[in-house]
């Protein structure tokens, strides 16, 4: 409920309280807080008094909490131009569509014999967004255990969606009624009366994009490792991303019925990677099964209440709803539908709710077994119907009184988000290290490694460690070896790290994704010149350098050899163009294998200058042939720019 205070008031009317206070009372409104006004008695009060204004001033314009200079002049019948230079005389430099503030078109229409008052329905929403953006803090009296929200993890092939498949056959077995389909991104399970909520979305998402918006949505991870392989590069991945997210994890040690299983092996894996189970000293939990055996699975599963027991894990079901869009898209039949975690609160049928810059009334909610409910506590996961548009994964939704409420915020928010969108980037880049160092911003450096081979990732990562100084930390959050794909883009993102790649480019899609999130991504093929540039830009030394200018990328199609000249490929060009003159670096599954120049670029028999994007053309290279159908040649030249510290 819409609530602020007498001294508030009194402030935007530019009165005293005492002022306000007699007003009240010549209104006959009955407070029932003698400081406050609230709900309806608001609404009505600052009704009266902007009337009483209107009568008693005459030349009174009502405007939003800000105004431009435009609309404040075709207000009072001036010219733009006067007001402008009315603003210069006041110290205010200002454009003609430039937004002022309240206070300030205040003074400059007091000049002219107007009086400015705020928009009474821009007064309410204001206030209404004021106090709902928020969400307010809860009593400990009024929390109740609420069930554990696990994400299950693990490299690819080593039986994440077996276990998923094994522990729903258990719920089955142990008296649910009916098989469990998976309708939407979560399912529950129950063991021993208690309720456990798997998220079904990859795992890195449920750490990365979401926690990069801010919502925690996983309370414990299950690392699902396979004891006839071991620690894979996907499974550092996962480990990174659940400690960087400062999540329990609990091992999974999957496929102990093959005969080359060895869990000793895995066990002395984890510790390398910094996890030291409990049988060999440790505090992680790690629990031998078979998702294919249905081995230990009853047992894992009581490990994660046990986890879930010491985590305390508990929210306030009585109180507006409040939770994160697990994932949502476009419906042709049914509109936007977003699946969303509950975390706190209970969401009904009839809610109006905000989800990002979404907003709706909750039209339907559907669980995981596809069935119609009518309410949703904490740790639920449900599809809903009935918002304006899709959201994001990761929105923040929350339970607001009515719908014009509803669509205020979420149009506010929207006007914030491009306002940020706007705003130079708050991310940490090398350019900027040093005035953010020098500033105090900057307390830890994190950096992602990616580079062609293991020892390289090493050799970068204690290099890179050992630059730490007393005004800063350089820490290495991830490394691993191939390309530099969306997941590692995210995950910077949401450590606000850096990306440095050896003999690596980024995957397809991942640049764009850099770029959106604001995130640096430096790539080398020299170990000491990534060294050399961390160092410089923590010293505030950045010599000017030189930048590859990426102008097109080719997909190799065909290969001809050809007597005399050597191998020619055949080539479409998939973006950009490329150049007679270009540079060019060969790709082969996301790894540099060549870095050199053109020796010839055709069309048809035809040397040409340059060949555009959806065009085919002929490429050989200078002293190389070791050239594959499938490769991608990027063309780039090399510019020089002088580096800036801001």
């Amino acid at each position: 409920m819409t609530k602020t205070s007498i001294k508030h008031i009194a402030e935007d009317y530019n009165m005293s309280e005492q002022e306000i206070v007699n007003k009240i009372n010549d209104f006959g409104i009955e407070q029932t807080d003698e400081k406050y006004l609230e709900g309806e008695d608001l609404e009505l009060f600052i009704e009266m008094l902007n009337q009483e204004i209107k009568e008693e001033r005459g030349n009174v314009i009502e405007v939003d909490n800000k105004i431009t200079v435009q609309d404040l002049a075709e207000k009072m019948e001036k010219s733009a131009s006067e007001i402008i230079m009315k603003l210069m005389k006041m110290g205010t430099m200002a454009t003609i569509n430039q937004e002022i503030s309240f206070d300030i078109a205040s003074l400059v229409s007091n000049e002219y014999g107007f009086s400015l008052i705020k928009n009474e329905s821009s007064e309410l929403e204001e206030l209404e967004i004021e106090s709902l953006m928020d969400i307010e803090e809860d009593d400990e009296k009024d929390l109740v255990p609420r069930p554990p929200v696990v994400t299950v993890m693990g490299h690819v092939d080593h039986g994440k969606t077996s276990l998923l498949d094994a522990i729903r056959d258990t719920d089955v077995i142990s008296g649910e009624a009916g098989g469990i389909t998976q309708h939407i991104g979560a399912s529950e399970v129950r063991i021993k009366d208690h309720k456990i909520v798997l998220l079904d979305t990859p795992g890195h998402e449920a750490f990365t994009s979401m926690r990069a918006r801010g919502a925690q949505v996983t309370d414990i991870a299950i690392l699902v490792v396979a004891a006839d392989d071991g620690i894979m590069p996907q499974t550092v991945e996962a480990i990174n991303h659940a400690k960087a997210a400062g999540v329990p994890i609990i091992v999974a040690i999957n496929k102990i019925d093959k005969p080359a299983a060895n869990p000793d092996k895995v066990k002395q894996e984890l510790a390398d990677q910094g996890l030291l189970v409990e049988d060999w000293g440790g505090d992680v939990i790690s629990v031998e099964v078979s998702a294919k055996q249905r081995l230990n699975i009853e047992n894992l599963l009581e490990m994660v209440l046990l986890v879930a027991e010491v985590e305390e894990l508990k929210a306030n079901p009585n109180k507006r709803a409040v939770g994160t869009v697990i994932e949502a898209e476009l419906d042709k039949g049914r509109g936007p539908v977003a699946t969303v975690l509950v975390q706190g609160g209970t969401l009904r049928v009839g809610d109006p709710i905000v989800a990002g810059v979404a907003s709706g009334k909750v039209r339907a909610m559907i669980n995981f077994k596809g069935k119609r409910v009518k309410q949703a506590g904490p740790s639920t996961a449900v599809e809903i119907l009935g918002l304006s548009e899709v959201p994001s994964g990761g929105d923040q939704f929350v339970e607001v009184p009515n719908d014009k409420t509803a669509r205020l915020i979420a149009d506010k928010r929207k006007a914030i988000q491009r306002e940020e969108s706007l705003k130079a980037s708050s991310k940490i880049s090398l350019d900027a290290l040093f005035e953010q160092m020098s500033e105090g911003q900057v307390k830890d450096l994190n950096i992602v490694i990616k580079a062609d081979v293991q020892g390289s990732v090493q050799a970068v990562k204690q290099s890179l460690e050992k630059l730490s100084t007393d005004e800063v930390q350089v820490q290495v959050i991830h490394g691993g070896v191939g390309a530099i794909t969306e997941s590692d883009v995210m995950l910077a993102s949401a450590s606000n790290a850096i990306i440095i790649g050896f003999n690596v480019r980024p995957v397809s899609g991942s640049e764009q994704v850099a770029e959106k999130e604001s995130v640096d991504v430096r790539t080398y093929t020299v170990i000491y010149k990534a060294i050399e540039d961390v160092k410089a830009a923590m010293s505030g030394l950045l010599d000017p350098e030189y930048v590859d200018e990426d102008t097109g990328k080719v997909e190799v199609r065909e290969i001809y050899k050809i007597s005399g000249i050597g191998t020619v490929a055949g080539c479409y060009v998939l973006s950009g163009k490329i150049l007679r003159n270009s540079k060019v670096r060969i790709v082969r599954d996301g790894i540099i294998i060549h870095v050199g120049e053109l020796a010839a670029l055709k069309r048809f028999k035809d040397d040409v200058k340059e060949v555009a994007h959806g065009y085919e053309c002929g490429l050989s290279f200078v002293n190389y042939n070791d050239v594959k159908e499938g490769d991608i040649v990027e063309a780039y030249i090399v510019k020089e720019v002088e580096r800036t510290l801001d």
